[in-house]
């Protein structure tokens, strides 16, 4: 899945929040991870500086500090008046309102600018595009993956669905996906169908609250395990 930087919109989360999304025990953070199509989060520096070991694979690491930072200015003020015109849709609790989300968002994206050269240096930030990643069977304990799969139901196809989880499977012991909802707020019509392909498949599949909801409803994710 190759990127034109025109067409994404940079959009990243907290250590806090990867926790609460992914329910993330302290015992787990000191797992091997990786973050799938993690963005502009500052989940990779905070680990980083914390101790922990994270590898985040996004195709925008191909361009520049710059360039994300542009992209970044370009789509800030339009994804806050969306959330403002459609602010019944979220849950108000962990953001008390649209311009706390924002400049929260926004806090969050200067911590990922402010590592991300010398993160990319050190091999922490590569770029990569699903559905094919260039790691070794059983390389991660824990893939992560935060508002991609399911969210873009309608900009991606299943069959991308299927293969890019697929390949995850692959290249870690266990997959964690949040949220399982589309961005209209409505669970995925393909969450059914790819727990029971990997059920068949012989993983085993599970569907978990989690302490973190801000799209409305959006408070599960899957669990997706190796047997044996």
């Amino acid at each position: 899945m190759s990127v034109t930087l025109n067409k994404v919109i940079p959009w990243g989360r907290s250590l806090q929040e990867y926790t609460q999304m992914f329910n993330l025990s302290a015992e787990e953070l000191n797992l091997r991870i990786l973050g799938v199509g993690d963005g502009p989060a500052s989940f990779n520096t905070e680990m980083n500086t914390l101790g922990h070991t994270v590898l985040s694979v996004d195709p925008i690491y191909s361009f520049s500090r710059a360039q994300i930072e542009r992209r970044i200015e370009e789509n800030y003020d339009n994804m806050i008046s969306q959330v403002e015109r459609k602010s019944d849709n979220f849950v108000w609790d962990f953001f008390s309102d649209p311009a706390h989300w924002g400049h929260y968002r926004l806090e969050t994206m200067r911590k990922f600018l402010e590592d991300f050269e010398a993160g990319k240096m050190q091999g922490r930030y590569l770029p990569a595009s699903l559905p094919t990643l260039n790691f070794t069977d059983c390389q991660f304990d824990l893939a992560l993956c935060s508002h991609l799969f399911f969210l873009y139901s309608v900009q991606l196809s299943f069959d991308f669905h299927r293969d890019s989880i697929q390949e995850l499977c692959r290249v870690s012991q266990e997959v964690r996906i949040f949220p399982l909802l589309t961005l209209n707020c409505e669970k995925s019509s393909y969450v059914a169908p790819i727990q029971s392909h990997f059920s068949e498949a012989g993983f085993t599949v599970d569907i978990c609250r989690v302490p973190y909801e801000f799209q409305k409803g959006g408070n599960e994710m899957m669990r997706i395990r190796r047997n044996g």
